[in-house]
């Protein structure tokens, strides 16, 4: 069966949407995992369990500026009639060598220093006249300005317990114990984790690498004053963000005119730095489809040494509005992803909902794919859907009724209503009309 024929055979079917997205997840494994440095892995999925080479934290260390003490000497302390105790120096955060404390003694401490032999309890510096011989102290002296405050006495006016104000060994995790499990989703709090138990590098999958393009010969850059008929590029845009919102490293890449040299040149370019390219416009049945016209023409040919040789894309129609011709794809000798969408602004990112991002999520290794989907009470009646056809519609959703409200009409066009809209409304294939008040299905956006 030669290309022409089977891309015509696949225009006379009408796909559903699960199909569609069964079909190019299919076709879709998650990416090798690589060796990363901390900050180069965050976003990226963990795919080995770490455990944790040494406690933390790794010694006994003090929570609070204040003096290591031994709990039994403060015991009688009272504002009215203070203990005193003779200081026999400091330990700040990173000491090694640490005084041990006797009867009657107390080391200064500070926040996060090793709490010293002899002492089992750290009193605040508040609690104390910090060395001066009045009232409570609110902090200590700097020890530039006050270097006697690390000897002499300090009174204490308050008691602490055994153990007061002392972050033990191991009492956030111990030696051995799992730290993060495999499938993990590396954020902030997980890289510090990592760091805090030494690990510089971490194996992971990396961030797939998305290319976006919009093609039109009729756009034109944000910024740039419009000609007749023009009107600025937002589906870039909106994808590339789309795209970075979803965990992946995106690139854009500039409007690209209707033409099919121009475009297949474009292409070939950005296949070294894609594990998945998108394209938005140019896949319907109009006369300057460049999209449709340059990657059929890629399927029916034999290779010719050019980069996206032996490439076979599909362009389908789905039962679905917004968003019903689809093309999708395998081009290059890597055999790269490639999914065509709608050049209409809400059918280009209903479609990149409904099917790219389940794909990034695939290349990242993330067992769920798929945005939450829950029902709720719609406010007002949808009068018309089309028959055969599964509709996604802009709703604002409220979590705490339990409603959602549509936003804007069904125009594919209409992107200042998907601007203000937090979730899609889906009205089944065979569903015409949706009373006010009724339960809907509501996929979360946000």
């Amino acid at each position: 069966m030669n290309g022409t024929t089977g891309q015509t055979r696949h225009q006379d079917r009408v796909w559903s949407v699960a199909e569609h997205l069964d079909d190019v997840l299919s076709k879709i494994a998650a990416l090798d995992p690589i060796e990363l440095q901390l900050l180069d892995a965050q976003g990226c999925v963990l795919v080995e369990d770490i455990t944790v080479p040494v406690a933390l934290p790794p010694f006994d260390n003090s929570s609070m500026d204040g003096y290591a003490v031994r709990a039994a000497d403060t015991a009688a302390a009272d504002r009215d009639a203070p203990v005193s105790l003779t200081v026999i120096g400091d330990i700040a955060a990173g000491h090694g060598e640490l005084p041990a404390v006797g009867p009657g003694q107390a080391a200064r401490i500070m926040t996060g220093a090793p709490v010293p032999p002899g002492a089992d309890a750290v009193v605040p510096v508040e609690w104390t006249d910090g060395g001066a011989g009045e009232g409570p102290a609110a902090a200590m002296r700097a020890h530039s300005a006050a270097p006697e405050d690390a000897g002499g006495e300090v009174r204490v006016h308050r008691p602490a317990a055994a153990g007061a104000h002392i972050r033990t060994r191991g009492s956030d995790v111990t030696e051995g114990e799992q730290a993060l499990r495999a499938g993990t989703v590396l954020g902030p709090s997980q890289i510090g984790l990592l760091a805090a138990i030494g690990r510089g590098t971490v194996r992971v999958r990396p961030r797939p690498r998305v290319v976006v393009l919009s093609t039109g010969s009729e756009l034109v850059q944000p910024g740039e004053a419009l000609g007749p008929g023009e009107i600025h590029d937002s589906n870039s845009f909106q994808l590339t963000a789309a795209a970075r919102a979803a965990g992946a490293l995106a690139y854009r890449v500039g409007a690209v005119a209707d033409d099919a040299d121009t475009l297949r040149s474009t292409l070939e370019d950005q296949l070294i730095r894609a594990d998945l390219l998108v394209t938005s416009g140019g896949v319907s049945v109009g006369a300057y489809d460049v999209v449709k016209e340059t990657l059929t023409a890629l399927s029916a040919t034999e290779d010719d040494g050019s980069p996206l040789a032996g490439g076979t894309v599909e362009f389908r129609t789905l039962a679905m509005q917004p968003g019903k011709p689809q093309g999708f794809g395998l081009i290059g000798p890597d055999r790269i992803p490639l999914l065509a969408l709608p050049g209409n602004p809400v059918s280009s990112y209903v479609s990149f909902e409904l099917f790219v991002r389940p794909a990034l999520r695939v290349l990242m290794g993330l067992p769920d794919v798929h945005r939450p989907t829950l029902r709720a009470r719609i406010t007002d009646g949808i009068a018309s859907s089309p028959q055969g056809r599964r509709q996604f519609l802009r709703g604002l959703h409220d979590a705490d009724a339990g409603t959602v409200a549509p936003v804007g009409g069904a125009g594919s066009h209409l992107i200042k209503a998907m601007a203000h809209a937090n979730a899609l409304i889906v009205v089944p294939e065979e569903t015409t009309e949706v009373p006010a008040d009724s339960e809907v299905d509501v996929v979360l956006l946000g």
